[in-house]
């Protein structure tokens, strides 16, 4: 997707590249990236609240989420955290939120952002997660209320992991995430985090019931233009990097 940007663009001596690291290793890992001549890495689980804690200064996003997706290192190496999982995520719904009912699943970083990514724009905000505790320390953080199990919704944003691996059946994601089938037919919109070629078992189903879906490939472009933006300085070929994500 960068990749395909930078061509684009013609910015050429521009890289994007992908490594993996142990949350051991995760600080000494980014703090010698300026010194490669980085000027930035894009941070996914389990690194986001580490990202935020490392960094020297942060937008407001990252300072009241309390997690940061995107980090942009300054010429004295300088670290500044961002989070654009918050507004690459109303981005990618793209239809105004204040006043509906939304239920996030999760309490991870990346339902944090979700929170406060919904909160902000003026909806009601529930979270679920199948820790109680968890989503109860949450709610309590953002001042949204904690489900003890999913409850209609207009908004459903799956922020967990459930999917990711491309092997649960529907029937088995739906009781990992507490949902039965006629909640997800209520919602008018179900976003998912988790990004694969094929629908997940969550949208699969949002989609044979008619229930419009946002998905991760969507979330992804959202979210990742805005990182590209900040680094780069001119403006994403957003319609470019659909294209890589879907195609690729």
């Amino acid at each position: 997707m960068a990749r395909a940007a930078f061509d684009a663009l013609g910015l050429a001596g521009w890289s994007y590249q992908l490594l993996p690291v142990p949350p051991a290793l995760f600080e000494e890992t980014v703090r010698a990236l300026p010194s490669s001549r980085f000027v930035g890495a894009n941070v996914t689980v389990p690194h986001k609240l580490a990202a935020l804690a490392l960094a020297d200064s942060a937008g407001r996003g990252a300072r009241e989420i309390g997690a940061a997706n995107t980090l942009s290192f300054a010429p004295d190496g300088a670290i500044e955290a961002d989070n654009t999982d918050a507004p690459g995520l109303l981005a990618a719904i793209g239809v105004p939120l204040a006043g509906r009912r939304c239920l996030v699943l999760g309490a991870g970083g990346t339902a944090r952002a979700a929170i406060w990514a919904l909160r902000d724009a003026g909806a009601s905000v529930a979270v679920w997660n199948r820790t109680p505790e968890r989503a109860a320390e949450l709610a309590a953080a953002f001042d949204v209320e904690a489900l003890a199990r999913p409850a209609a919704t207009e908004v459903l944003v799956n922020t967990t992991t459930v999917g990711m691996d491309g092997n649960m059946s529907r029937p088995d994601a739906l009781t990992s995430l507490g949902l039965g089938t006629d909640q997800i037919r209520d919602c008018a919109y179900v976003v998912d985090f988790v990004y694969s070629h094929e629908p997940t078992p969550l949208l699969a189903v949002a989609l044979e019931l008619g229930v419009a879906v946002v998905d991760g490939r969507s979330l992804l472009v959202a979210q990742g233009a805005l990182s590209f933006e900040r680094w780069t300085g001119v403006d994403a070929p957003r319609d470019v990097m659909e294209r890589a994500i879907r195609d690729g």
